[in-house]
């Protein structure tokens, strides 16, 4: 599991806990949702460079330095929004809250939130776990007894609990851009990352190979082909095509092939995201193929599933849009007018 996964819901845990999200009845509260927390981890995956994850590694230390920024934010009033520019998700929020909630987070510290993961979250976590478990807290005098205890509870959960929370795979899934689109990729790092996201949810492959593609061929039309090649010919077996085909394609019909499997996997994606979240939310599973419909000026394919997408939507009581297209990845879907 992504190491920011782990930290996202670990403070949404911890804030839900605190009764700084979701309770009527304590001061402050009703100031945070899940939706900040989402928005303060996308904002640190951005910024945050890879050593700061890496170095010095302790969940709770970094568990710690976030709210603290989210404390700041709070005093400030101003939480800006991840997908759109100069919008504030403070903007309706008391303001007398907003300062209980900062001077509380601002107390907060790495010790606190170790003895809370010890005396509360885990032992809700053990509560299900065999007797085999349980029996390895009954020593955590040192770091490595303690890592053992906890990793026995984690693995158990694992394979208990699949990855079926809407929010965890809305966040995988835009953890996943932010990663390809900010460090790219390489061949080795392909393998790996393709290894994760079938240990960690099978549904998440798919969006993670159209990304990849999308990231690619906007890099061949930017640098070119050749130094794609290598990479390409490993792509290929997962897009079930032979590297023969692709190494007589001029750039543009290289970027356009590419274009078109993102859009095929994409829809799939969107398919998975339907069948096993639908009782979330209405799902619509043709958006990103009706946007490249429009950009091949194939007009009456966009029209036409367009129109059903709307009905779709108008019938629903709740519907939600995963991905954003703020990632340039995106955008080259799109038809330059609308760009």
């Amino acid at each position: 599991m992504p190491l920011q996964q782990i930290v996202y819901h670990l403070m949404r845990v911890f804030l839900k806990t605190e009764g700084l999200t979701e309770s009527a009845d304590k001061s402050g509260s009703g100031t945070l949702s899940n939706y900040h927390i989402k928005t303060l981890m996308l904002w640190a995956c951005e910024l945050k460079p890879r050593s700061w994850w890496t170095d010095n590694f302790s969940f709770t230390a970094i568990c710690a330095d976030l709210l603290h920024i989210l404390s700041q934010w709070l005093y400030q009033g101003y939480c800006p929004h991840y997908c759109i520019t100069g919008c504030n998700l403070f903007d309706h929020c008391d303001r007398a809250n907003q300062i209980v909630a900062a001077e509380r987070l601002s107390n907060i510290n790495q010790g606190q939130l170790i003895k809370w993961f010890l005396g509360s979250y885990l032992q809700k976590c053990c509560q299900q776990c065999p007797l085999s478990v349980l029996r390895l807290f009954d020593d955590i005098s040192t770091t490595e007894k303690l890592w053992t205890a906890t990793f026995a509870v984690v693995r158990r959960r694992r394979s208990d609990v699949p990855l079926d929370s809407w929010d965890g795979f809305e966040l995988a899934a835009l953890l996943v851009s932010v990663y390809i689109s900010g460090w790219s990729v390489t061949v080795r790092s392909y393998f790996v990352r393709m290894k994760e996201m079938t240990k960690l949810d099978s549904r998440l492959r798919d969006y993670f190979i159209s990304f990849v593609c999308l990231h690619v061929a906007r890099k061949i039309s930017i640098e070119g082909s050749s130094k794609w090649m290598k990479f390409l010919a490993v792509l290929c077996g997962d897009l079930g095509c032979n590297i023969s085909l692709l190494e007589t394609k001029k750039t543009l019909e290289l970027v356009d092939f590419l274009q078109k499997s993102a859009v095929e996997h994409l829809t799939t994606f969107r398919q998975l995201e339907a069948r096993d979240f639908g009782s979330v939310a209405t799902f619509v599973t043709t958006d990103f193929e009706a946007i490249y419909a429009y950009k091949r000026i194939d007009y009456h394919h966009c029209l036409q599933l367009s129109a059903q997408n709307v009905r779709t939507l108008l019938l629903a009581d709740k519907w939600l849009v995963a991905l954003c297209l703020k990632f340039p990845e995106f955008i080259q879907l799109l038809d330059d007018g609308i760009v």
